[in-house]
Order: structure tokens, then sequence, then C-alpha cells
């Protein structure tokens, strides 16, 4: 077992202990289930809707270098600059470049899962920029030192106590300060970061290529300042991220809302199609759009794994994964967590070093039957096992112990001699991993097959 299977092992049975980590995270959940059945509403269809979703972004996904190429013709047309990057690092470099030349001391940036994935924060920390989130649940994770909790919720698993306390504890305000008071609080200190701040930074929820431009959905309008008051505008997405039409976004905006927070429709929605334009008022000199690689062409290349780019980022496999209401978010150790997240990072990764995680599932299926786009997550974790035991992965161990299962199934006779008694060793004795954390197994002394013969027999 590598370090990352250990730490994610001991990690998980610590938070599954958790009563209170269950507790809030049951809480907020359970307000989201409440509001989703609404959202959904909207829809004459909604499984109709989610089918013709997925088949646009089968469309995009399927014809990507084209509706890439086109999104960069269209979007440089209004003097935006198209940077792409093979890997994090490229990524990174691109960014630290931009600082440098806009001498940039101060950086705010919108919700973002691939500034998590490229680590942006730490980077610009240890070359000397301050970058501060502006989205109120990542500022508070951002504050507390922690990456995000969740796709689409960064501080879910904190209660509005905890908050209070942390925000007492950071910004000197009341420890009994209600929500409203202190994102009152965390409103006045951001807008201040907006007027100081040379960049910022916002991710996409959607990449338009026929009108080149960036679509953003957010509910505190924090997105638009970043983009906007900023002199330098810098967009970094993950190339998946594309769609083919700006019409597209009648169906797409809806359904992200609904699955992602229950709203029909979120706050601000937001097309940004290049820097200020001659003659307009506002928005920034200056717009780069990187376009970031970093693993999903490995994906892409995989023609089974392929449907996991159709991921709109909504959220709902984590809200109905049992795994995931379990252990929480940072116990995957990574930027992308529960379903989607399992089925990706093995695959933007080395599959040897986070397999772990597509068998840390119980199979319910629940993720896919929630899944906005219809992707078949419970499925694709099922191929990460089989490709990882394809690859070698599995220890000797394992492997023995599937030979030695597979002999014995393919010989009936040995299942029977096998009894109860020899049965129950085998698991609760032998096999450590089954009686660790469960009751005992008792199997029957007479398997189905022979007790089918006596019945047969008299």
């Amino acid at each position: 077992m590598n370090e990352k299977a250990a730490a994610f092992i001991a990690k998980s049975t610590v938070k599954a202990a958790d009563k209170e980590h269950r507790r809030k995270i049951n809480f907020n959940i359970g307000k989201y289930n409440a509001v989703v059945p609404k959202g959904k509403e909207q829809f004459l269809d909604v499984h109709l809707a989610r089918e013709k979703a997925k088949n646009i972004k089968w469309k995009a996904i399927e014809t990507l270098d084209q509706q890439l190429e086109t999104f960069e013709a269209m979007i440089t047309r209004r003097g935006a600059k198209v940077i792409w990057a093979e890997d994090a690092q490229q990524a990174l470099d691109a960014i630290k470049k931009i600082c440098d030349e806009k001498q940039c001391k101060t950086l705010v940036k919108s919700k973002s899962m691939v500034t998590e994935e490229i680590h942006l924060n730490d980077f610009l920390e240890k070359n000397g920029i301050e970058s501060v989130e502006t989205d109120l649940g990542e500022y508070i994770q951002q504050l507390d030192g922690e990456p995000p909790y969740h796709i689409v919720t960064p501080a879910m698993h904190k209660s509005k106590e905890d908050v209070a306390k942390l925000f007492a504890e950071k910004l000197g305000t009341d420890p009994k300060a209600t929500p409203e008071e202190l994102t009152l609080t965390a409103r006045k200190l951001l807008r201040e970061k907006y007027v100081q701040a040379e960049i910022g930074v916002t991710g996409a929820n959607f990449i338009v290529a026929d009108i080149g431009g960036i679509a953003v959905t957010e509910n505190e309008g924090n997105a638009r300042l970043s983009c906007s008051m900023p002199r330098t505008h810098i967009v970094i997405a993950g190339i998946e991220k594309v769609i083919p039409s700006l019409n597209d976004l009648g169906l797409l905006w809806p359904l992200l809302a609904t699955f992602g927070t229950g709203q029909r429709v979120t706050v601000y929605n937001t097309v940004i199609t290049g820097p200020r334009q001659p003659g307009e008022l506002d928005g920034p000199d200056e717009m780069y759009v990187i376009l970031l690689d970093n693993g999903r062409t490995h994906i892409l290349a995989n023609e089974k794994q392929r449907e996991s780019l159709y991921c709109i980022r909504c959220g709902a496999c984590l809200n109905a994964c049992p795994v995931y209401k379990n252990i929480g978010g940072h116990t995957y150790a990574a930027p992308y967590s529960g379903p989607i997240g399992s089925v990706i990072t093995p695959q933007l990764n080395e599959m040897s070093e986070w397999k772990h995680l597509s068998y840390a599932s119980s199979l319910c299926g629940n993720c896919t039957e929630v899944c906005a786009v219809k992707i078949n997550l419970h499925e694709l974790l099922l191929e990460n096992r089989h490709e990882s035991v394809e690859e070698g992965d599995a220890p000797f161990a394992e492997k023995m112990a599937w030979k030695m299962w597979k002999q014995g199934m393919l010989h009936r006779k040995w299942m029977n001699v096998a009894g109860g008694k020899t049965k129950n060793w085998v698991v609760n004795k032998l096999v450590k991993g089954w009686s660790a954390s469960r009751g005992k197994m008792e199997f029957p002394q007479k398997s189905f097959n022979q007790l089918w013969k006596e019945k047969a027999s008299k």
C-alpha cells in the first residue's frame, strides 16, 4: 500500500467516526436536498434535459480541437491573449510572467477549482504576491488555511458558529456575530482588495466556442468584480470546459444552478468576450485566457473514460454519495473529491498512486442517478479498477487471493468441502481488512448447493 492510500484509510477511519462532522454535513446536505426538487420543476422533462446536455458535451469533447481553435480565433479578435498550458507548471510560469510584467503585489481571484488543481495560491505566496479569495466560502477556507471541502460549497463542513469563531480569531470580530454581520465584515475587507489589486483571476464554468466567450456563473458578484476592477484579467480553465454555442447556455446554466444549489438560475451570469473595447467604460485593459491540459488529453484518448470530461462541476454526485458524506472532502487529499474526483484524479495523475479512490465506493450508482449530464460514474469507477489491475498495480497478496478465489469458484466440490468453519476462519482471521472495522461474518455450515442436493435426494 502506497503512502497516499495509507493516509486516505487513516483519515477516513477517523472522519467516519466523527459524529459532529456527520451532523454538520447531514444538516447542510439536507438543506440542499430540500430545494433541488423545487429547482427541477422548471424542466418539463428533467431526464430529457439531462440527456440533451450530455449530447451537447459529447459534441464538444468529440470535436474538442476544433472548438478550442474556434474559441481562440474569436476571442483574440477582440484583443484577448490565449495561452496553451500542457501542465500545471506551464500555467504557473505564464501567470508569474504576467504578474512580473504588471508589477503585481495583490491579486484577487474568484472561486475556481482549476486554480486549486495547480496550487496557485501557494505558488503566488512563495513568490511574494498576495492572493485573496473573494468567494465567501473560499475566503473562509483561506483564513483557516484549508483547501476547499466541496466543489461547489467550499466551507460546507463548517457551521455558522465555526465561522464566527474563525472570524473572531483572524479578524477580531464578535464571536457571537450573526452570518449577516460576518458577511458584511468580509464584504468590507474584500472591497478594499478589489481596488488595490493589479490582477484579477477567474475560472470559467464554460468556454463558449462560437462567440469566443468565457461564461461565469455565481451568487455573490465577486467574479464580476474580480474580472472588471483590476486592470488585468486572467482566466484559467480546463480545456474540457468548452461548449459549441452561446445557445447551449440556455440549458446548461439552469441545469448547473438546479443540480448545484437547487436554484432555477444563479444570481449573476456573465459572458466575458475580451478586455475593454474602444468606447467602453468598464473592464480590464488586458485579458489572458490560459487553457490548461494537465492530463485532460490523457482522458480524452481513453475512449471509455472520455465521458468524465462531460462534467459541469455541479457537485450533485458529492451530495448523493454515502462515502463522501461519511469521510468528507478533505480525506480525498485531491482538488476534486467525491465520485467525480475518484474517477478523474487517478486519470489526471498516476493510477498506481491514486487507484485507492476508485475503490472507496459502494458502487450504489446514486452518483450516476443524480448527475446533471448523465455520466455513468459508477461504471467509470469500475473501469478505473480494471485499468489498475491491467497495469499490474494490485499487490502480490491481492493477486494471490483472487487466484485462489477463482479456483474455488471454478470447482464446486472445493467450495462445498470448505464448510462454514473454514470460510469463517478465512474471512474473520486471515483477511484482516474485514474484521478490522466490521463485525464477524458467519457463514452457514452447509452451502446452498449442498442443501439443494439434500432436498432433491429426498
